[in-house]
């Protein structure tokens, strides 16, 4: 039913966990070239963030820039073969232990030459506080249940009935739930370089989790002085990666120099790395073709999309992860799970990746995507072929999907779209999102009769509008933080931090919290793919398509490496002479 070429070209794409990027894939030596070094590199991956603190960033520009300025205890590094692999970071090593009472004991020791970008040692202490800190309720981090796998986090975040009856906000009796302190998650620290974690089950992900922007570890002393104003500053934005701020010109760039007091220091490449904040895809490519710019990503007006695929000046890597449309779920209209799936239904997919971004996508017949591993692990099935389609994206059905969305339609109330409010569809400024909110518009339109405006948003305050719930209908997009479905799952539980569609559903919950409650791989997967039947049968969202990820890179620049997870680093990379 699909088309088997086109995805069997994606899946062994994705398979490899992380990959380098086209052109830059020679054997390293363990010291940079001659002339190498010395050089300032100049990207840009994203305009203003909304925040770079590890503990509330959720996207993926953030996280690109935390990935330089931090390390966790575990980190991606380049093998040097042309792939990347996970290897110890802040930790020197690991010892893992399974309990008799099925919990998991993870005791890393943290290397003795690891540093802050001030000098001062780094602590396993500064884990315990940093681990706390994520899944404090008055941090409140989108990121949070990141740590749902260690013990205690389900008291601290779900909390635990009181016995007592109390008042919701919408004057619903419900439970009174009394919630622990943050200490009770089980992370300690016997002494200075001994970090030790207690897992409730065993985590098939928590390596990676390790590695994770949320799990870096941040200063105590330097949170408590100055408060949420910390990361403004380079001489509060203290880092323990291989680069740490210098300046940060709001709305126009960021830039990074080399943190002397990194272990690895001698070996990295780019001097200064500066992190141009733009949004303006014109501007973007002309930065690039000038030489201002030597790498950007997604940075390519549609329209320039063919010619520079064609030229080989754009280059396209896998990415393991879903573009889709966003909606609030507990406003009226998208109340109804009947309108929100004929809003899914019209959308003609076909026509969005061939037409609209080109760039190899793949029209979404799911959430999840394909690249995730099912029960087996890389050896075993994808999770996307074993739990299959939910709607025909064929061209040959698209009249019979908008058929259905029509009677839907009607059933809801809205015969041929009658009655029907203004929609209003939010998309973050952006020539490729502002092509594909078109699309939709039209789509529709014609086919459902509903009257829709788009609107964009800068950055910044268009996320915070989303997770805030402040709009009806809204792009949206995940890439993977980890190779599991649940990194793409139980982000739609009732209340998790990045549940921007608000989605509640006491059934889905139910076989997400299954999933993370049992080691079993088989039963995890079960579990999960129950999950995926239920959102997608509410049409929590509507999928478009399964990402891929654009990006040019000046053909003097080599050693920069990427993770279909999203990430890029530049951090060794070399400039010839």
């Amino acid at each position: 039913m699909r088309n088997t070429k086109k995805y069997l070209a994606l899946i062994l794409a994705v398979m490899m966990l992380v990959s380098v990027m086209a052109g830059c894939g020679e054997k390293k030596t363990e010291e940079p070239k001659e002339g190498a070094k010395g050089f300032d590199l100049a990207v840009c991956l994203a305009s203003e963030p909304e925040t770079i603190d590890p503990a509330l960033n959720s996207a993926l520009d953030g996280g690109n820039m935390q990935h330089h300025f931090f390390e966790g205890l575990m980190k991606w590094v380049d093998d040097g073969k042309g792939n990347a692999t996970l290897d110890y970071g802040q930790a020197e090593s690991m010892d893992k232990v399974v309990n008799n009472d099925g919990t998991v004991t993870y005791t890393f020791k943290i290397r003795k030459d690891a540093k802050w970008s001030d000098g001062k040692p780094v602590t396993a202490g500064d884990f315990v506080y940093s681990w706390q800190r994520l899944v404090d309720h008055a941090t409140a981090s989108p990121y949070s249940a990141q740590l749902d796998m260690v013990k205690g986090y389900a008291e601290i975040s779900l909390g635990t009935p009181t016995g007592n009856k109390v008042k919701d906000k919408d004057g619903n009796e419900v439970d009174e739930m009394k919630y622990a302190d943050a200490s009770t998650l089980a992370v300690s620290a016997p002494d200075d370089s001994t970090f030790v974690v207690t897992l409730s089950y065993d985590c098939p992900y928590f390596k990676e989790i390790c590695a994770f922007p949320s799990t870096f570890p941040v200063r105590k002393d330097i949170i408590e002085s100055a408060g949420d104003q910390w990361t403004f500053k380079p001489e509060t934005y203290i880092g323990n990666g291989p680069y740490k701020m210098s300046e940060w010109v709001h709305n126009s760039y960021i830039k990074a120099v080399k943190n002397e007091y990194y272990y690895d220091v001698d070996k990295l490449g780019p001097d200064t790395i500066t992190f141009q904040l733009m949004e303006d895809q014109n501007a973007i490519l002309s930065a690039f073709q000038s030489g201002t710019l030597q790498c950007i990503n997604d940075g390519v007006p549609p329209e320039e999309t063919q010619s520079l695929l064609a030229s080989g000046d754009l280059k396209i890597n896998p990415q393991i992860g879903t573009y889709y449309v966003c909606f609030q779920n507990q406003k009226a209209p998208f109340n109804d799970p009947r309108v929100r799936e004929a809003f899914s239904l019209a959308i003609d997919r076909n026509y969005i990746v061939e037409k609209v971004t080109q760039t190899g996508e793949v029209p979404a017949t799911a959430y999840v995507p394909y690249g995730i591993y099912d029960a087996e692990g890389p050896s075993g099935d994808d999770f996307r072929t074993v739990g299959g389609e939910y709607y025909s994206v064929k061209a040959e059905d698209y009249k019979a999907n908008c058929e259905k969305a029509r009677q839907l339609l009607a059933e809801a109330g809205y015969p041929n779209g009658e009655g029907f409010p203004t929609v209003e569809y939010l998309y973050n400024t952006n020539e490729r999102h502002k092509a594909i909110a078109e699309a939709l518009q039209q789509m529709w339109k014609t086919e459902l009769g509903v009257n829709v405006t788009i609107n964009n948003q800068e950055w910044g305050v268009f996320t915070a509008t989303r997770r805030n719930g402040n709009y009806m209908v809204a792009r949206n997009g995940w890439v993977g933080d980890y190779n599991d479905p649940c990194t793409f799952l139980d982000m739609f539980v009732t209340g998790n931090g990045n549940n921007d569609a608000k989605y509640s559903n006491a059934e889905f919950d139910k076989y997400i919290a299954q999933a993370k409650s049992t080691g079993d791989a088989a039963e995890r997967m079960k579990a999960f793919h129950t999950a995926e039947d239920i959102l997608m049968k509410e049409s929590a969202m509507a999928p478009i398509y399964f990402y891929t990820q654009n990006y040019m890179v000046d053909d003097s620049i080599k050693g920069i490496y990427y993770t279909p997870l999203g990430f890029y680093f530049f951090g060794y990379c070399t400039k010839a002479e």
